[in-house]
């Protein structure tokens, strides 16, 4: 018979189970409902300014976010310039790009003793970069080459993305302590907003934003030249050419608990072993900054330049052309698929061709793969001509005299940012025989299924249609031609078998 287990050991199970349960006690709510804050507080790398960053809860998707809160002691100051802090948060929403963490939502809050901006994020549960780095480093393994590559490119997308937007957004913070890396391979950048916002907020609130370089061990991430007036996207790079380093050696030996001296730096250049890596990093970390390539241009150095191959070139055309083909397409295509049959064929003078056979192919490492392109693992920036964001106010503020209309709600509208993989409409006469009732079902990026249904109108159009579902936050704008064609070709279906 088993010995009884001991109390003490009971008691130390049953207090974990406790604290297990008071993390998970909701403290607070967004206004809508959404966003539940929880007790657990956590450190999603070094984000400047920060009073508080907790988990909490997405009840509509049911993934796990951050609820950041910045506090502002000053309410008389804060409600002088609360229209040009939601200004900011606003453009800040619209920042949309696989390689930088998310900003959901953000609101106001006035109602306690100082006021609060608190704005949701994307979790990022597998650490920081510098985390990694260091856990690679303990287990004594060198950095993988196409691993290197393949982050390199991905923060060099993100960058090549805030750079091109009107006016061009600079990170101003970019550390191997504010990018993130996910279990399978996905580079996210965070703290973008740190710099537009802190840069945006008058002198006297200023007081919640530290200065990004007070910690002594992050100084190296700064050129020269960082802080002055007329610093610019440079910055950037030269704090990449530095993450890109810390990449390629795992770790940059600090002075004790303190700052890393150049002369670490220059050690840790040296013991580079490929030249073209040493020399792209070289140009990054340029003392003048004229002489620093842009973020775009970084993306063709022969270091990390490659053809694309046609298998990522066919699945970026895929998921770009998802909606109009059936959720499960692919399973469906591969098992119609002969096995025997020959893929593609090269043929060889005085000798029977080489034959690539379905059977060769396999169709799990497919759905893996198109995945991993879905997430932005494998982004074609490369060739993407310069997409700059709409984002005119982010970095120039409207004049103070110019006047906005308030909205009835501290929360501001909000706007879907997911993307539409999948389209499904439906048309069926009313009863009377007199109007058409529309059934419309979208199917978004993360699987969410979205069932509309309406009673159309005779007067109503495909555009005035998308657009409204644009407007009431129900489409990603980018999806709102998309829709109307598809609309508009299924109205002439319907409506011409009808005739």
């Amino acid at each position: 018979m088993a010995a009884p287990e001991p109390a003490p050991r009971l008691a130390r199970e049953r207090e974990r189970e406790d604290e297990s349960e008071d993390e998970s006690d909701i403290l607070e709510e967004s206004p809508c409902g959404r966003w539940q804050k929880r007790r657990e507080e956590v450190n999603q790398g070094n984000m400047p300014g920060l009073q508080s960053t907790f988990l909490a809860m997405d009840t509509e998707e049911g993934v796990e976010v951050v609820w950041n809160e910045l506090h502002f002691r000053d309410r008389k100051a804060f409600a002088a310039h609360e229209e040009k802090i939601q200004t900011v948060f606003e453009q800040l929403v619209l920042v949309d790009h696989p390689n930088i963490v998310k900003l959901h939502k953000y609101w106001l809050d006035t109602s306690e003793a100082c006021a609060r901006v608190i704005f949701i994020t994307e979790y990022v549960s597998s650490g920081s970069l510098k985390q990694f780095l260091k856990k690679t480093k303990k287990n004594h393994k060198a950095m993988n080459a196409r691993a290197w590559k393949r982050w390199c490119t991905q923060i060099l997308s993100a960058l090549s993305f805030l750079h091109a937007c009107s006016p061009p957004i600079i990170h101003g913070n970019l550390t191997s302590d504010t990018i993130f890396i996910q279990h399978n391979g996905l580079i996210k950048i965070g703290s973008v907003w740190h710099r537009i916002f802190s840069n945006a907020l008058p002198h006297d609130l200023r007081s919640p934003i530290r200065a990004e370089r007070e910690e002594l061990r992050n100084l190296h991430f700064f050129p020269p030249e960082y802080g002055e007036v007329a610093d610019g996207t440079a910055v950037d790079i030269f704090s990449f050419g530095m993450c890109a380093l810390e990449m390629a050696v795992l770790e940059i030996q600090a002075n004790g608990d303190t700052r890393v001296t150049e002369e670490a730096i220059a050690r840790a250049r040296h013991s580079l072993s490929d030249p073209n890596m040493r020399e792209f990093i070289l140009c990054c970390l340029a003392r003048d900054p004229a002489r620093r390539p842009s973020a775009h241009s970084l993306l063709f150095h022969r270091v990390l330049f490659e053809v694309h191959s046609l298998k990522l070139l066919a699945a970026h055309c895929f998921i770009q052309h998802q909606y109009l083909m059936p959720e499960n397409v692919v399973e469906e295509k591969t098992k119609a698929v002969d096995l025997h049959a020959v893929l593609a064929e090269l043929p060889r003078p005085r000798r029977p061709p080489l034959q690539w056979r379905y059977s060769e192919v396999s169709f799990m490492e497919l759905d893996k793969f198109l995945e991993d392109v879905r997430n932005g693992i494998y982004p074609l920036m490369n060739f993407a001509a310069t997409r700059p964001l709409g984002l005119p106010r982010v970095l120039a503020p409207p004049p103070e005299e110019a006047q906005k209309a308030k909205t009835p709600t501290p929360e501001p509208f909000d706007s879907e940012t997911r993307k539409v993989i999948q389209m499904q409409c439906n048309l069926e006469r009313s009863e009377d025989k007199a109007r058409w009732h529309l059934t419309l079902l979208l199917v978004l990026e993360d699987r969410l299924h979205r069932q509309l249904t309406y009673d159309l109108l005779p007067t109503d159009s495909p555009q005035d249609l998308a657009l409204e579902l644009v407007h009431y936050g129900f489409l990603h704008e980018d999806d709102r031609m998309k829709l109307a064609a598809f609309l508009e070709s299924t109205f002439l279906k319907y409506r011409g078998a009808q005739a």
